[in-house]
């Protein structure tokens, strides 16, 4: 029987430039097949790099690639796997100072928050609303989010958006 398929992007928004080729023999590893990335500048951090890689694989590659990148130093990246109908979708996260984060997600690429996780956060926050918004935030990767946010879009301005008229 054969695995099923998943497909995610590999997004590294920082990297320092001696570190690329290590980054792309840790993601062929994860993958079992060599990949050669397209790397760009990261104009946000000097010295920098950044690209995106699609990729397909056996359903969990998507962890085994934030797996294979972890804790290496300076390093700000984001896996998506999609969902399968044998599977959930996933979302990991990671940055120098806050390290991983991992999600479940849903059809759309939305963060799915478990049931027990919700009853958690209201249980730690009682009858505080700031702590349970507190609490949610960090069940959602907020902190992470704001720390890549700048990274995710610093080539934006550089790119061109044609619009089309319909109807």
């Amino acid at each position: 029987m054969a695995a099923a398929t998943a497909r995610g992007v590999l997004f590294v928004h920082s990297a320092p430039r001696a570190l690329a080729p290590h980054i792309e023999w840790a993601a062929g590893r994860a993958i079992d097949r060599a990949v050669n990335f397209s790397w760009s500048d990261q104009p946000v951090l000097k010295g920098a790099l950044r690209t995106e890689f699609y990729w397909e694989g056996e359903q969990g590659t998507g962890a085994a690639l934030a797996s294979a990148l972890r804790g290496w130093e300076h390093l700000r990246y984001e896996v998506t796997e999609d969902p399968t109908p044998g599977s959930d979708g996933g979302r990991w996260l990671h940055t120098p100072d806050l390290g991983i984060f991992f999600a479940q997600t849903d059809t759309a690429g939305n963060v799915v928050i478990p049931e027990d996780r919700i009853r958690y956060a209201m249980e730690m926050a009682g009858s505080d609303a700031f702590e349970l918004h507190r609490e949610l935030r960090l069940a959602l990767g907020q902190a992470w989010d704001d720390e890549l946010e700048v990274f995710r879009h610093a080539s934006d301005s550089n790119q061109i958006v044609w619009l089309h008229k319909v109807g």
